[in-house]
């Protein structure tokens, strides 16, 4: 079983990052991608974002009707902020039989080299990387693990999303039907 994993905040989850993942699940060699909700991201402040178990429900929500993706709440048990290495690590002992591969953005390739562990992680792990709106493109020199995959480029932002929704302007075809209504029940990002 060939797993991909697309970490995020998902504060919240949009039509952006359900066609990435879905494209990754049915375009490429991965049988399923994991949508794995991170409680902290150790680049972002952590101040803006909802309670992790919103996070999770709006992915559960997105996600549910479609067999080619999956969520992973793995990181809510883990110490934080939460570590790529750290997670990948405890997958692969959970799941031995599995092959976890990262998938990330274009943009992140700069500090990729930051990361905890990083030479780690592409020991080990593939990656596949995805073109982002405005990256410029860094290769990596000498490594064997990374791919370069011609995903679709869709420039939607979650913050421009909570920008929507704080100024009551609309969200339709950027958020799933479920997380719209998820938003608006729960009174979040006003």
């Amino acid at each position: 079983m060939k797993v991909g994993l697309l970490f995020g905040s998902f504060n919240p989850i949009h039509i952006g990052h359900l066609i990435l993942a879905n494209f990754m699940a049915t375009n490429t060699d991965l049988n399923v991608v994991w949508l794995v909700v991170s409680p902290q991201n150790p680049f972002k402040p952590s101040n803006t974002l909802l309670h992790e178990f919103d996070r999770l429900q709006m992915v559960t929500l997105a996600i549910e009707d479609n067999l080619n993706l999956g969520v992973s709440n793995i990181e809510f048990s883990m110490p934080r902020p939460s570590y790529t290495i750290d997670t990948l690590t405890y997958l692969q002992e959970k799941y031995p039989s599995y092959e976890f591969v990262l998938i990330m953005g274009e943009d992140n390739l700069p500090l990729f080299p930051k990361w905890k562990n990083s030479e780690r992680i592409l020991e080990y792990h593939r990656v596949y990387v995805y073109p982002r709106s405005g990256s410029i493109t860094t290769e990596l020199p000498d490594m064997p693990n990374v791919t370069f995959v011609k995903a679709p480029v869709l420039d939607i932002s979650a913050t421009f999303i909570r920008q929507c929704v704080k100024q009551e302007k609309s969200t339709k075809y950027m958020l799933p039907d479920a997380v719209a209504e998820y938003i608006k029940v729960h009174k979040l990002y006003q």
